[in-house]
């Protein structure tokens, strides 16, 4: 009985994306290395995985491989100054690229994300910059919790300060205000007994 048809479409799981990745890559450049011997031809191949790392087989000097299909396809000749130059931009865009998904993986891993397809050093290399990461947060919030203690330690020390000055502000303008109380009591005082003096005089 023949085996029933399987569905080609992508792989969800990392862990079974990538052991079919290995199989099939290695199974690949077997057939590859069996074609050129087989029937002494040559043979180039090259295969990206999806985080950018290559894998490569040549026959003969791939180089030269490369350039023969160049002039074979009609593509432009690799030493004319502005196909290097376009080369070399295509070539930055890829590693960028390449670097994106590097840095996308690691922050999936530092999330705890992805992790099945690593492997025991893998996983003790991103243990230990956890648990860097962790302390570093941990001496940040150290260091911000210091800060806002001083701030509030001086900002208290300001605050009695303020009070006292308002105080003693407050006693001064009770005592102004007593003593011009007194003053104006004994005019008033005076003035009466000044008039009672003019009154007697004129009873007189």
């Amino acid at each position: 009985m023949g085996r029933g048809k399987v569905e080609l479409k992508r792989i969800e799981n990392p862990t079974s994306r990538q052991v079919t990745f290995s199989k099939r890559r290695n199974g690949l450049l077997k057939k590859a290395f069996e074609l050129s011997i087989l029937c002494d031809a040559e043979v180039a191949l090259l295969i990206f995985s999806s985080s950018g790392k290559a894998y490569q087989f040549s026959s003969h000097d791939m180089d030269r491989t490369i350039a023969k299909y160049r002039r074979e396809v009609g593509l432009p000749d690799s030493n004319n100054p502005r196909f290097r130059t376009m080369e070399f931009w295509r070539s930055e865009i890829e590693e960028l690229k390449r670097s994106i998904n590097t840095l996308e993986a690691r922050l999936r891993h530092l999330s705890g994300e992805d992790t099945l397809a690593l492997g025991m050093r893998e996983l003790k290399q991103l243990e230990r910059q956890l648990k860097i990461g962790a302390e570093r947060v941990r001496s940040r919030k150290r260091r911000i919790i210091s800060d806002h203690a001083t701030f509030l330690k001086r900002r208290h020390k300001q605050l009695q300060e303020e009070n006292t000055r308002l105080q003693k502000r407050l006693n001064e303008l009770q005592d102004s205000n007593i003593s011009s109380r007194i003053v104006g009591e004994n005019t008033c005082s005076m003035f009466q007994q000044r008039n009672i003096l003019q009154d007697n005089n004129l009873s007189n």
